[in-house]
């Protein structure tokens, strides 16, 4: 069968994509951005294509010859780059028009786990338009509403979860007493190969959860023993501290920066992730537990890595955006005499080194801002290394013996480059 996938390379899609293929199926990769997809799954044909602003004549050419669609797609709070109901509601109403035009029937959509009447997040309204938009639609549709997705793969909410199991000394955690119930990546990924079988039932939602509901306590307790790390006491977070760390989760977003520790991260861990386990039986599926799907997948250094490092990666970028940003101001402002000085002890003129210093100060506020902006980070943390190591070079030609200065100004400038490595190597959010 031909079938496409819609956000096939997020968690939730690749794993989908993997199975289907591993069952020699033709499938469809479809994302907004598919370079890297391209290399990371060679065995999908891709097609670029955005939920939110693809047009029904756009999806009827990436629809060509597709039997079936699955749609993975999602996103978790407005943002300038995300806008739910362009995702949910208007970009899902014309993907169903585009299948009923070129005769696509089987249709499986995934929401999720708790997605009601009576919530009133934003990501719960429009999911649950599109669902009724579905159900008013002439296709054969399947939607499946998986619990919190845990797999191999690290990324959002479950990313977010092995950082705190992975946090050194304590746990800390916010809501522990939420109820949470878990589907694995496989187990969803075979309910949706389930979904595409000739035989199988037609114009239902099914939630996809394991029956056992942890706590969040007991969860990220769990996972810190799978990643081989010893038990460590919970530390139990106020609510206010939370929000205020939500909030600024929030207004990072318009600098680009997507983390899992947004506002409605944080109402759908307070809300807790529930659904009725029994509805996998409609599929003949009997989800594992979360101890079954940690087992399945031991631990390794990488996720050991992975854990510790995922709270220092912001710790890193804050303290290289304070650094750069600091360094620049202190040049223009009170270190501007001291650095003119330096530079004319060693034989520069007076204007050539008040252009020099002046210039350096705007490279390094420079790269600061770029290093703010998400999608110039990369080239800022590039820029610093380069930077750092012609300031490196000219210093050592200029003023040699600053290389002794008890107060080490060149010296410690190494330990910020490699930071700036450590930053570039962990910057990738998928």
């Amino acid at each position: 069968m031909r079938i496409a996938i819609i956000g096939a390379y997020g968690l939730v899609g690749s794993a989908i994509s993997a199975r289907l293929v591993a069952d020699g199926h033709a499938v469809v990769g479809v994302g907004r951005d598919v370079v890297a997809a391209r290399r990371r799954f060679p065995a999908l044909e891709w097609q670029r294509a955005d939920l939110a602003t693809a047009s029904v004549a756009d999806w009827t050419a990436v629809l060509a010859g597709v039997e079936a669609v699955v749609n993975c797609a999602g996103a978790l709070q407005d943002s300038p780059r995300d806008d739910l109901r362009a995702v949910h509601v208007d970009g899902v109403r014309r993907l169903v028009e585009a299948c009923a035009a070129v005769g696509v029937r089987r249709f499986v959509h995934i929401s999720a786990a708790g997605v009601a009447a009576g919530r009133g997040t934003a990501f719960n309204t429009t999911k649950l338009e599109a669902e009724a938009l579905l159900a008013e639609g002439p296709l054969d549709w399947i939607i499946l509403r998986p619990g919190l997705v845990f797999g191999p793969a690290a990324y959002g909410g479950t990313a977010l979860l092995r950082g705190l199991a992975g946090f050194p000394g304590v746990t800390p955690v916010v809501f522990g007493d939420s109820l949470i119930q878990v589907i694995g990546t496989e187990d969803l990924a075979d309910a949706v190969v389930r979904c595409l079988a000739p035989e199988a039932p037609t114009r239902v939602s099914l939630d996809l959860v394991h029956a056992e509901a942890l706590t969040l306590v007991d969860l990220v307790g769990r996972l810190r023993g799978w990643l081989g790390l010893p038990p460590a006491p919970t530390l139990r977070l106020p609510p206010v501290l939370a929000r205020l760390t939500a909030a600024a989760s929030d207004g990072l977003a318009f600098l680009g920066w997507r983390s899992p520790m947004r506002t409605a991260s944080l109402e759908q861990l307070r809300i807790g992730v529930r659904g009725r386990s029994e509805d996998a039986d409609r599929l003949g599926l009997t989800p594992r537990s979360f101890d079954a799907v940690l087992a399945a997948a031991p631990s390794g250094v990488q996720e050991r890595w992975f854990a510790r490092a995922y709270f220092a990666k912001p710790a890193i970028l804050i303290c290289l955006f304070g650094f750069w940003l600091v360094s620049g101001l202190i040049g223009l402002t009170v270190g501007f005499p001291a650095a003119v000085a330096e530079l004319t002890a060693a034989g520069m003129s007076a204007g050539l080194a008040a252009g020099a210093v002046i210039g350096g100060s705007l490279v390094d506020i420079a790269l600061a801002l770029l290093l703010a902006w998400r999608p110039t980070a990369a080239r800022a943390l590039q820029g610093m290394l380069l930077v750092t190591a012609g300031y490196l070079i000219g210093a050592t030609l200029v003023r040699p013996d600053l290389w002794l200065d008890p107060l080490g100004p060149l010296v410690k400038s190494i330990p910020a480059a490699f930071l700036a490595l450590a930053a570039l190597a962990t910057l990738d959010e998928r």
